[in-house]
């Protein structure tokens, strides 16, 4: 399982995550394998935010081989983007998991809840995704 979480830099385990993946710094990418063991742990740098909205993120994620992606919230769009790209979006409380290591550890122990299309932020401006 190839897993990414928006993070600020320089990334790996002890990194805080991003509060807005669209505009994190980095990716920090988690290789788990069967038994959910970190086998390896690498960072991908996010795009131009503004070149293409949220949808950047998607395109680099998908490239690089995503399964998942972590994330506090998202809205409509990139979450369809996500499906559309096969990779699961899952949620974490910021306030609970605000490490790289924290998500990883409640990943691991099948704590993180998938998200859905109608638990998407609706553009109010109260969503720190």
């Amino acid at each position: 399982m190839r897993l990414a979480i928006p993070t600020n830099s320089p990334g790996g385990l002890q990194a805080v995550r991003s509060d807005h993946f669209g505009h994190c710094d980095i990716f920090t990418m988690v290789d788990l394998d069967d038994q959910k063991e970190i086998t390896q742990v690498t960072t991908i740098e996010n795009g131009d935010h503004e070149a293409g909205g949220c949808m950047v993120p998607v395109k680099i994620l998908q490239d690089a081989g995503a399964e998942a992606i972590v994330v506090g919230g998202m809205g409509a769009r990139p979450m369809q983007g996500f499906v559309e790209a096969g990779i699961t979006v899952y949620f974490a409380d910021r306030s609970n998991m605000k490490t790289v290591q924290d998500i990883v550890r409640g990943f691991s122990a099948s704590q993180l809840p998938t998200m859905h299309a109608d638990q998407v932020c609706k553009g109010s401006g109260d969503c720190h995704h």
